[in-house]
């Protein structure tokens, strides 16, 4: 599949008939391409969640809705989208997903459409997972380990033991989820699954950051 497919323009105008702009921005993020979404909307989407008029549940359940597409390039492209989101969108983008009950139910997912469809449908069951664990753990913790601030006084390396004890297994977990991706070069065949693997790099490294800053806290607490 390549440009945009005859129900993309639809889903688009669709949107744009409400009058959501957002809504819209989120449909055209997540088209049938198989290439990773498009700066220009990601950037449009980043921007919206700093503006107080702009409706985040309603962005985060466009998100949501574009998930439950049959087609595993538009489901992928809607998780790219969100995981970019919660990296470099407004804090109360996750904050939104952590007070949801449920967010990605995606564990039987699969796009029987071809050989790449299976392929890569494991892949998005995977990264569902580790989106709904992130989304947990700021639950647990009110606040994103990849972006809390590092080093000597950063948050890990300063916190109560009372609450280390409580952080540090939902951090064990977050990793854990992360880990599972487990992707190889080989799979990394498409520029959507490059920038799903790209988001879920710079997350382990501040995650390992985070760690290694518990870590050398609760040695501190011991000794």
């Amino acid at each position: 599949m390549s440009g945009q497919t005859l129900t993309d323009r639809i889903a688009a105008a669709q949107y744009q008939l409400t009058g959501s702009d957002v809504a819209t921005r989120v449909c055209k993020a997540t088209t049938h391409e198989v290439m990773a979404p498009k700066k220009k909307h990601l950037d449009y989407l980043i921007s919206a969640t700093n503006e107080t008029n702009v409706n985040i549940p309603q962005m985060a359940d466009t998100l949501f809705e574009r998930a439950t597409n049959a087609s595993w390039v538009v489901v992928f492209k809607a998780l790219v989208t969100t995981h970019h989101m919660c990296i470099h969108g407004n804090e109360r983008f996750i904050q939104y997903l952590a007070s949801r009950t449920s967010l990605f139910n995606l564990s039987n997912f699969i796009d029987k459409t071809g050989s790449h469809g299976y392929d890569m449908s494991t892949f998005i069951r995977r990264y569902a997972r580790y989106l709904n664990e992130k989304a947990y753990a700021y639950r647990q913790m009110a606040f994103d380990f990849t972006r809390v601030k590092k080093g000597a006084d950063g948050v890990m390396r300063t916190m109560a033991p009372d609450k280390l004890l409580k952080a540090m297994p939902a951090l064990q977990t977050q990793v854990d989820t992360l880990l599972e991706f487990d992707v190889h070069p080989k799979d990394l065949n498409n520029g959507i699954i490059n920038a799903a693997f790209m988001l879920l790099f710079k997350d382990l490294i501040k995650l390992f950051a985070s760690y290694n800053d518990g870590i050398i806290n609760l040695l501190a607490n011991i000794l």
